[in-house]
């Protein structure tokens, strides 16, 4: 999880990780909503790139809530299900098993959340990752 000062000043910081995801996006002609929620769940700052898909738009905003809620990466779902065959994971409220979603922490306390839709799971996860990147310089 990050570290960072995110209560300070939660839609600049929110804005400093989705322009860093979006860069990310742009480098490689991905097309991604991003959007970053504070450590309710609550939306703090939404963007969505030109030609990127409108189901993303609900699914961005459902990875990071997913990611402060659970307290852990989308990508950990992912996992559970695909690898280990825990298909019990798909009756629990909330998830979504789809990298893409990463917790935002400041001193092990959840702050927010950052997710990404509409590329594969693994673009959605490097462009997150970009962001996070962003808030911890």
């Amino acid at each position: 999880m990050t570290k960072l000062a995110f209560a300070s000043a939660p839609c600049a910081l929110a804005t400093t990780a989705i322009n860093a995801a979006i860069a990310e996006a742009k480098k490689h002609d991905w097309k991604l909503n991003v959007a970053v929620v504070d450590s309710g769940g609550n939306l703090v700052a939404f963007q969505r790139m030109d030609g990127a898909q409108l189901a993303s738009v609900a699914i961005s905003e459902h990875k990071a809530r997913a990611a402060v809620t659970f307290r852990r990466e989308t990508k950990a779902w992912e996992n559970a299900i695909q690898t280990n065959g825990f298909h019990y994971v798909l009756t629990l409220d909330g998830v979504i098993a789809s990298r893409g979603g990463i917790p935002l922490a400041n001193g092990g306390r959840i702050v927010g959340g950052i997710g990404c839709s509409g590329g594969t799971g693994s673009q959605d996860e490097l462009a997150c990752k970009a962001g996070v990147a962003a808030l911890q310089k």
